[in-house]
C-alpha cells in the first residue's frame, strides 16, 4: 500500500513538472512570436507593392524583389546609417570610458565626502534633456559645434553618464579588493590598476552599458532633429521621417528603409546578448 502511494505521488510530481515545462515553453514561444512578428511583417512588406499592401497587408508578397530596399538605400539610408554609426559609437565610447573612470573613483578612491559626490553624479538622472534644449542650442552655436557630429556626441555622452555610472558603480562594488592590493604591492599606479585590473573584470557590465547606450543613441530623435539641420548629418530617426514626408505614398520603400535601419541594432543585440544579460543581472542585483 505504501509503495503504491509513493508511486502515485511520484507520478503526480512528474506530471506537474512536465505540465509546468510545457506551459513555460508555450509561454516563451508565444512571447517570441509577439516580439518577432512585427519585425518579420515589416521586412516582408518591404518586398511588396502599394497595391499588395493595401489589398492584403498580412499576406505574403507575390515576389521577393529587393527593388524597394535598393531604392531606400539610394534615397539616403546609407548616409543616415553612416551618421548614426559615427554618433552612436563615438558617444558610446566616451560615455563608457568617462563613466567607468568616475565609478572607479567613487568605489576605489579614498575621496572625502564620497556619498556627497555620489549623490551629485546620480542626481543627473533627474535632469530632463527637454528642459535644457534652448540653452544647449545657444551654447553649441557659440562653441561652433552646432550642426556637427560633436554636438550629438557631447550631448548623448553628457546625459547618459549618470545612468551608466550608476550601473558600473554597482558592479564595481562587488569586485574583490584583493586584486587591487596585490597590484599596489607590485608597484602598479592607479591608472594601471584601472586599465589592467578593474576594467577587464567589468567586461560584462561594460558591454551591457554599451548596448543600452546604442539603443538610446540609435533611436534618439529630439536632439538629432534640433542640433542638425543638414541632410548629410541627419541620423536614422530624422532621416526616416524625411523619407516618409517625401515618399509618403510609397509605403513599401518606407518599410524597407525601416527594416534596414533596424537590422544593425538587432544584429548587435543578438551578438552580445550573453554579456548584456550577465552584466545587468550582476550589476543591478548588487
Amino acid at each position: 500500500m505504501s509503495i503504491a502511494y509513493q508511486s502515485s505521488e511520484t507520478e503526480r510530481t512528474d506530471f506537474a513538472a512536465v505540465l509546468a515545462k510545457v506551459c513555460l515553453v508555450a509561454f516563451l514561444t508565444s512571447l517570441g512570436i509577439v516580439v518577432l512578428y512585427p519585425l518579420l511583417w515589416m521586412a516582408l512588406n518591404g518586398f511588396k507593392t502599394n497595391a499588395e499592401m493595401f489589398g492584403n497587408p498580412f499576406a505574403l508578397p507575390s515576389g521577393f524583389s529587393i527593388a524597394n530596399y535598393i531604392s531606400a538605400w539610394n534615397q539616403g539610408i546609407r548616409n543616415y546609417i553612416a551618421t548614426s554609426v559615427i554618433v552612436t559609437l563615438g558617444s558610446a565610447i566616451c560615455t563608457v570610458l568617462v563613466s567607468a573612470w568616475t565609478a572607479y573613483g567613487l568605489t576605489r578612491s579614498k575621496l572625502p565626502g564620497k556619498p556627497f559626490f555620489v549623490g551629485i553624479v546620480l542626481g543627473g538622472l533627474m535632469l530632463s534633456p527637454t528642459v535644457a534644449v534652448i540653452p544647449l542650442v545657444r551654447m553649441m552655436q557659440d562653441l561652433g559645434l552646432y550642426n556637427t557630429y560633436w554636438a550629438l556626441i557631447i550631448l548623448y555622452t553628457a546625459f547618459r553618464i549618470p545612468f551608466t555610472t550608476f550601473l558600473i558603480r554597482a558592479y564595481m562594488l562587488g569586485l574583490p579588493r584583493d586584486l587591487d592590493e596585490a597590484a599596489i604591492m607590485d608597484g602598479a599606479s592607479e591608472g594601471q590598476i584601472f586599465w589592467k585590473v578593474t576594467l577587464p573584470l567589468c567586461k560584462p557590465i561594460l558591454v551591457s552599458c554599451v548596448i543600452l547606450h546604442v539603443l538610446f543613441a540609435w533611436n534618439e530623435y529630439l536632439f538629432a532633429m534640433i542640433f542638425t539641420s543638414g541632410a548629410d548629418l541627419q541620423t536614422l530617426p530624422v532621416g526616416l521621417t524625411s523619407i516618409m514626408a517625401k515618399h509618403g505614398t510609397n509605403y513599401a520603400v518606407v518599410f524597407a528603409a525601416m527594416t534596414l535601419s533596424a537590422l544593425p541594432i538587432v544584429m548587435t543585440f543578438f551578438a552580445a546578448q550573453r554579456f548584456f544579460i550577465r552584466g545587468l543581472a550582476e550589476g543591478i542585483g548588487k
